[in-house]
């Protein structure tokens, strides 16, 4: 088996009201994680994390994809990445499962992704918070996707554990009325045909 699997998550959030107003269509935070055991832990410092990597990936990201659109269907419109290794563990090898094309792309690649995956990576005990910052899938500049999703496991990660995550929303952040950068962007002056000024 590739990836030694202890527990999977689904969690789910619908607001229905956000400060002082109704939300007109309620919003969905969906977050899918899944606790697995470190493939490097105990073995001191392993210099090619490739291997582990390759068989890992692929197979953490098509399972937190499927988790993911089980709840969201098409709906989905904003999404992210974050992971938590255990204190047994290196920060590297939570980037290591985090950052690789072998995971993220099952996401990117299922929803039709135009703009990069979010994401956040720490280093912690169990109940460590977990935090996965969205964007706007196709549209990297839509403020209204700009949200992060906060929450923990209690039991997790153990130290020979990372905790993997996918984030996603149905939806913006609810009651959103702070714009998009292009706004901001031309009430600077900038030419957003050219936006570097080249």
């Amino acid at each position: 088996m590739p990836v030694e699997i202890r527990r999977t998550l689904t969690l789910v959030q619908t607001t229905f009201k956000e400060g002082f107003k109704e939300v007109a269509e309620p919003t969905k935070l969906v977050s899918a994680l899944a606790i697995i055991r470190n493939p490097w832990f105990g073995r001191g410092h392993v210099e090619d994390l490739g291997p582990e990597i390759r068989a890992a990936g692929p197979v953490l990201g098509q399972l937190l994809t499927d988790m993911i659109l089980e709840v969201t269907g098409d709906r989905l419109e904003g999404y992210g990445k974050a992971s938590i290794v255990g204190m047994g563990g290196e920060i590297e090898h939570a980037q290591g499962l985090t950052h690789t094309l072998w995971f993220g792309n099952k996401f990117r690649d299922a929803v039709k992704a135009k703009t990069y995956l979010a994401f956040t990576n720490t280093r912690g005990a169990a109940g460590t918070s977990l935090m996965i910052p969205l964007m706007d899938k196709d549209d990297a500049g839509r403020r209204s996707h700009y949200q992060t999703i906060h929450t923990i496991v209690p039991d997790a990660p153990a130290d020979d554990e990372i905790v993997m995550a996918l984030g996603a929303s149905v939806g913006g952040h609810p009651n959103h009325r702070i714009g998009d950068r292009y706004a901001d962007l031309r009430e600077m002056g900038h030419d957003l045909d050219n936006p570097a000024g080249v």
